[in-house]
């Protein structure tokens, strides 16, 4: 989406310069960089920090780089970013992203917390950091206001008393800068929670169990324990005085708007879509790419209709889910509500769409696609994610079905 106005009356769907150059910027480093390195960090199941710190070197890891990205007039700026690392590798591509959730959390606060922690989640070139958004808990996923971890404000020294449990953490553990989501008063629900900023080093935050997963495994992901963990008053994100006055008009059942973990949730629900394009384009362009160069029965594969059809399909099926989650990414910048659920059509489209993508492009490699020494096997099982985690696709759902009736659908 240009931002020059064209002869055709000022709508273009083409991407204006700028972007067009920020695109191929960072999909020459997916290229030559990610994508070589994806087989071995998805085997060692460990944090790529040598690709951070590469990445890191050359502005891309960077608070500078994604903030500009983020504030982009089309609000294309990070679905463009995006797409183009997860069709690098998804793991890697996570690690490099994942700060992005709780640098977006920090965003709902003020200016000064703003400009005092979004530098500590990223550092620099000579001493890479990253920043981690607890939500999930063991008994909490998709039922944002289960969550039981408790915060109990200390008036004598101001500060805030944090304890529970989080899990399913990205960078959870290792990151300098970790953002939760906790329960101040949970007679209200979600309405009682607030976020906090945990800042590094702090006493009673440890890393737990590990988790070992079916995909995306370049990304570090744990649990993460809160033990009396004591946090300045100023760390409450957004402000004590403004959180109170939300408490206040909630008890008197007033609305007090979105709840802290889903603003965060919805603003960010057309960067998770781009991921999940990516991945699918991948593996499209792959299986394309191999069904011109595969000979059987004489010709090559995709001169086939069963093929042909497939890659039809395919390649229809990640334009559409782009497209929405272009429409999601510009709606959102131009500060426009989603009142039709377009941030969860988005989401719920291309996450659906990398899975069955992938799956697809296993097909047409035969055997190949199934063995780890060909690529479509991995990002089948990264793509999994995209219809699990920041609101699984039944959670899109009934979304989307609630915008489409009124009705409170369950």
């Amino acid at each position: 989406m240009s931002s020059e106005r064209d002869a055709g009356g000022g709508f273009s769907m083409e991407l204006g310069p700028d972007l067009r150059e920020m695109r191929d910027w960072v999909h020459e480093f997916a290229a030559t960089v990610i994508r070589p390195a994806g087989s071995e960090w998805d085997e060692r199941e460990e944090t790529p920090w040598p690709i951070l710190e590469q990445a890191s070197k050359i502005g891309l890891y960077s608070l500078d780089f994604f903030g500009q990205q983020w504030l982009e007039p089309s609000g294309l700026g990070i679905p463009v970013a995006f797409e183009e690392l997860f069709w690098g590798d998804a793991g890697i591509a996570l690690s490099l992203v994942g700060t992005c959730l709780a640098a977006a959390a920090v965003g709902n606060g003020t200016p000064e917390q703003m400009a005092e922690w979004l530098p500590l989640m990223f550092g620099d070139a000579d001493d890479v950091k990253l920043g981690a958004f607890c939500v999930s808990e063991p008994d909490a996923g998709s039922d944002v206001a289960a969550i039981r971890a408790r915060a109990v404000y200390r008036e004598a020294t101001d500060e805030w008393a944090l304890n529970g449990a989080k899990s399913w953490v990205t960078n959870g553990g290792i990151a300098n800068v970790h953002v939760v989501v906790a329960s101040v008063d949970p007679a209200l629900g979600s309405r009682g929670q607030a976020t906090f900023i945990v800042p590094p080093g702090t006493p009673g935050l440890s890393q737990g169990q590990k988790i070992r997963k079916h995909g995306i495994r370049a990304s570090h992901t744990a649990e993460v324990v809160l033990d009396d963990v004591r946090v300045p008053g100023r760390c409450l994100v957004g402000g004590k005085e403004g959180f109170d006055a939300r408490l206040a008009k909630s008890r008197e059942g007033g609305s007090i708007g979105d709840q802290a973990a889903m603003k965060t949730f919805e603003a960010t629900r057309p960067s998770v879509a781009a991921m999940a394009v990516g991945v699918a384009r991948a593996a499209y362009e792959y299986a394309r790419d191999y069904s011109v160069g595969r000979v059987q029965f004489g010709r090559p594969i995709g001169q086939t209709q069963a093929i042909a059809f497939m890659l039809a399909d395919m390649s229809a099926a990640i334009d559409a889910a782009r497209l929405l989650t272009w429409r999601a990414a510009w709606m959102a910048r131009q500060r426009k509500r989603f009142d039709h659920a377009e941030g969860s059509m988005s989401k719920l489209v291309a996450g659906e769409t990398a899975v069955r993508v992938t799956e697809q492009a296993i097909q047409i490699l035969g055997g190949n696609g199934y063995s780890r020494e060909y690529p479509v096997e991995r990002w089948h099982r990264d793509a999994k994610i995209f219809t699990i985690f920041e609101g699984t696709s039944e959670i899109q759902r009934m979304i989307i079905g609630r915008a489409a009736t009124g009705l409170d659908v369950r």
